[in-house]
């Protein structure tokens, strides 16, 4: 069965302590419980989460849906938001995690990308020399999410091919989010194979569309 990898990075930078990472983390659990309703997803999709604030954690390596725990989530009191230094984290871990196709053996279907953070990268110059390197990994989709006020969407845009924003950072929003993330790889393991471009399903009211 070839796989499909799909890899969440999340800002846990100082702003997200308290209320806003428990709130992702409520998300991420309604998310897997939605993949583990679709038995396409339980047969293919891996899933990988790498966390980013002034360190790069890879808190999940690349785990089959079925068998996969989240692990635990923390971030510090302050401290900057390393961007960069997590696309450097993400390329090496996709160069080493993705089978490619050899001949006749089929490798991993293109893996999906989901990057959601709440303020701007610290490492803006690391970040912008970074995101070169993520395209040549050939993503299937990449989808950031800019949560809250303070989040410069305009600095995503370079990344993804989709941006996506949160006007709160309460629970319902972040759930909402994560609900559409679980629609959006669903559907994105539904069209491997059939199609190179994964078609998302409409946000719910919380998530804005940016493009």
């Amino acid at each position: 069965m070839r796989r499909l990898p799909v890899y969440l990075l999340i800002d846990t930078s100082g702003s997200m302590k308290g209320e806003p990472l428990e709130s992702v983390k409520v998300g991420l659990q309604a998310m897997l419980s939605g993949l583990r309703q679709d038995p396409h997803a339980l047969e293919s999709l891996h899933l990988s989460i790498i966390t980013f604030d002034r360190e790069v954690k890879v808190v999940l390596p690349l785990s089959s849906l079925e068998t996969l725990q989240l692990p635990p989530i923390v971030c510090p009191d302050s401290g900057p938001t390393n961007l960069g230094a997590a696309l450097e984290v993400l390329c090496q871990r996709v160069d080493t995690e993705v089978l490619k196709s050899q001949g006749e053996n089929k490798g991993d279907w293109k893996p999906i990308l989901f990057v959601m953070t709440d303020g701007s990268p610290s490492d803006i110059m690391l970040y912008k020399e970074t995101v070169p390197q993520v395209k040549k990994r050939g993503f299937a989709s990449i989808i950031a999410c800019a949560a809250g006020p303070k989040a410069r969407k305009d600095e995503l845009l370079p990344l993804a091919d989709h941006v996506v924003t949160l006007d709160t950072m309460d629970s319902g929003s972040f759930l909402s989010f994560f609900r559409w993330v679980s629609s959006s790889v669903a559907a994105g393991n539904v069209s491997m194979g059939a199609s190179t471009e994964i078609h998302l399903p409409p946000p719910p009211p919380e998530v804005n569309l940016v493009f």
